[in-house]
């Protein structure tokens, strides 16, 4: 077949991209070898736009034992004891086919993780609508949610935190964003680098289909009008076959069989095969004859493009064969030796003894291509903001409206699509700022949370990626666990747009300042680009995935008030700072002007502080202050419990409205009894830390003096009334 310029652009591959190809193999390809060449250095799995910033990210610290560059990254908290975790994309396969798309992000997720030797013990998402008056908004909401829910349900894995949220930027390109967390012991992680020649490469798990072809090259591509055309991209997903593929996986790996593991998640065979052998500097044959198919006379194309949901591709021990051949016919899975590793360097493709495809492993990984991108700096445009007028808007009012928003509603509706308690773990579920798993049978447990910004990154992205990490260390340090480590998903529009590249670098600015200066290193990640439909990009949103630990795990500290006539202490200092808050969002329907600084010592020292507080038993509940300010979280806090609050109308403050609803950061709602609040106030002055005394908890009543005071079942009504209408 003559490769003509349409075939190279139905490939995503630009023509230079095709020149390049022909140069490194001192030929002409086939469409066989067109096909891997597309999979391969499509965005999705080559990062060709990004890699040179992500390289500025922290990646190393005491507590990491593998950074990015593997299936998941790999933290160390002690006892022998990993923890393994990741987060990716889904978003192109969700909005074509909301269900599939969101179940298969969820299985994909979790093999990246047992791939590594982890038993999963947590699930986590980031969702992300467009306008809920948008007529494809509901369908697509409920479409998610079930595929999310169906597959973890399914497999048994507690879906335990995440967030829901609605914008217009996602009108036409919803994001979903699915997280993993497994455990897993310290000497018997497991890697995805080839090793030796002449060792059994062996396919395992589901059957190959013509499902998801071209899948990956799709996630790397704009949408346009013609979007319910790519349906046949999208991959079918199977729970319980995953089940049997997770526990066949997991009882191999206890003993010393594998040499490489390496599921086959984007670009299916492709990816896998060429992945392993360029991280062990070997070659790689396949006898495609061989590989396990449900459809009939599927071609060696489609086989190596089809991204057919749970399967495996493992290189084995001289000898083992047999052994683990066993076990994947008790789970009853494929288990077929379809292949070798090699010391050729190639990637070498042969159907019926017939050569069909030979490229060097080189050109499909460490020659793909490298782009250094132009970019432009955010211009700061200056704020418009007519403050009398907000500071005249009724109190009350102000904040009903925040609280029936979509954004800031009661979640139950979808946190209850999710089994959130199988294998019995867990400790604390979704609704506080972070959610705890207990490590099986032992008294420590991880704290996991995941946060996104985007209307912060759109107006300042540097302060934006600054922001959003900060605030994920707050809501782990909120629960009593010292951060450890993040993982991070960035979704972009088109990076060839200036203006889109210089939002992921200055995101990603910001993102390394916050990381080095918490030491809270990136450990594993996705890059997510060309999310937006013609030419209409997203805002950008980075989502953060963080882990932290709980040495001892006693009672779990969370926000929900638990006495009556508790003081209530606000620690960090309050500006007011209303520009881009949720207040102006949903009461005058404006975006505008800078986020709120980020000052990364108060971020610390408040922080510390407030964990130290937390360790010393001198805290009921805790909570920062986040979207909304200091009125929400304290509505969160009181809806959540049977306490309400009556808080002193404060001095010295121009107006209640920006001291309230003004989103400045680094600070943190504590619930403390009465008589520690002489020990509570040595720990916060022996740090320099600025704390007022607000107010106390009180029986029935959500009380801001001389401004309300209303019932707390009719907030959490009115905080209810949303998702039962839509």
């Amino acid at each position: 077949m003559t490769i003509t310029n349409k075939i190279i652009e139905k490939h995503g591959l630009k023509l230079k991209e095709f020149e390049n190809i022909k140069k490194l193999m001192k030929r002409e390809p086939n469409l066989l070898e067109l096909g891997i060449f597309s999979a391969m250095w499509n965005e999705h799995c080559s990062y060709k736009s990004s890699r040179i910033h992500l390289k500025k990210l922290p990646t190393k610290g005491k507590q990491v034992i593998q950074g990015p560059g593997e299936n998941a990254g790999v933290i160390d908290i002690g006892d022998n004891d990993a923890i393994v975790f990741k987060i990716e994309s889904h978003n192109h396969p969700s909005y074509i086919e909301p269900y599939q798309g969101a179940a298969t992000g969820v299985g994909g997720i979790l093999r990246d993780v047992f791939t590594m030797g982890a038993r999963p013990i947590a699930l986590l998402n980031s969702i992300h609508f467009g306008s809920p008056s948008h007529p494809k908004t509901k369908s697509l909401l409920n479409g998610v949610v079930s595929g999310i829910g169906g597959y973890g349900n399914c497999i048994g894995i507690p879906t335990v935190a995440g967030e829901t949220k609605f914008n217009e930027t996602y009108n036409e390109n919803i994001l979903v964003n699915a997280m993993a967390v497994g455990h897993a012991k310290k000497d018997k992680i497991f890697y995805s680098k080839a090793k030796g020649i002449n060792k059994s490469v062996v396919y395992v798990g589901s059957k190959t289909g013509r499902d998801g072809i071209h899948g990956a090259s799709m996630a790397s591509a704009e949408f346009d009008e013609n979007s319910e055309d790519k349906k046949p991209t999208v991959q079918v997903g199977d729970p319980f076959t995953e089940k049997l593929l997770l526990e066949a996986c997991l009882e191999l790996m206890k003993d010393e069989s594998i040499i490489a593991i390496q599921d086959m998640g984007a670009a299916g065979l492709t990816s896998s095969s060429v992945e392993m052998a360029s991280k062990g500097s070997l070659g790689i044959e396949l006898n495609l004859e061989k590989v396990p198919c449900r459809e009939e006379n599927m071609t060696p194309y489609e086989m190596m493009l089809s991204e057919s949901q749970e399967r495996m591709l493992i290189i084995l021990e001289d000898g083992k064969e047999e052994h683990a051949r066993k076990i994947f016919n008790k789970w009853d899975l494929d288990f077929v030796v379809i292949g070798k590793t090699t010391n050729t360097k190639n990637l070498t493709l042969k159907f019926n003894n017939k050569l069909v495809g030979e490229i060097q492993i080189d050109a499909l990984a460490t020659k793909a291509p490298l782009y250094k991108r132009k970019w432009v700096r955010k211009k700061i445009k200056k704020s418009k903001l007519d403050i009398k007028k907000i500071r005249n808007v009724n109190f009350e009012e102000a904040l009903i409206k925040v609280l029936s928003s979509p954004n800031h509603s009661n979640k139950s509706w979808v946190t209850n699509q999710y089994d959130q308690m199988v294998m019995g773990d867990t400790v604390q579920r979704s609704g506080a700022d972070a959610a705890i798993v207990r490590i099986h049978n032992k008294d420590k447990a991880i704290a996991v949370t995941v946060d996104s910004s985007a209307n912060y990154c759109k107006s300042q992205p540097k302060i934006g990626g600054k922001q959003i990490v900060c605030e994920n260390w707050r809501n782990l340090i909120s629960v009593g666990a010292k951060p450890l480590a993040i993982t991070n998903c960035l979704n972009f529009g088109n990076p060839e747009n200036e203006e889109v590249m210089g939002e992921f670098a200055e995101c990603l600015e910001g993102i390394k300042e916050a990381c080095e200066f918490l030491n809270y290193p990136v450990v594993s990640g996705n890059v997510s680009f060309y999310n937006g439909t013609n030419k209409k990009n997203i805002f950008p949103t980075p989502v953060i995935g963080g882990v932290g630990i709980i040495n001892k795990l006693s009672s779990p500290i969370n926000h929900k008030f638990k006495k009556d006539k508790s003081l209530l202490l606000l620690i960090g200092k309050t500006f007011g700072h209303i520009e881009q808050s949720c207040f102006l969002k949903e009461n005058f329907s404006i975006i505008d002007g800078s986020p709120p600084e980020i000052n990364f010592f108060n971020e610390k020292n408040n922080g510390e502080a407030v964990l130290n507080l937390i360790t010393l038993g001198l805290t009921n509940s805790v909570h920062d202050v986040s979207n909304g300010g200091l009125i929400v979280a304290l509505c969160e806090m009181a809806m959540s419990s049977n306490y309400g609050i009556k808080i002193q109308k404060p001095k010295k403050v121009r107006n209640p409205i920006e001291y309230f609803f003004g989103e400045d950061q680094g600070r943190f709602i504590v619930e403390i009894n009465e008589d520690d609040l002489i020990k509570v106030e040595k720990v916060l002055q022996k740090n320099n830390i600025y704390y007022e005394l607000i107010g106390i908890t009180q029986k029935k009543y959500f009380e801001i003096e001389g401004l309300m005071k209303s019932d707390i079942n009719d907030l959490f009504k009115i905080n209810s009334q949303w998702y039962n209408q839509y």
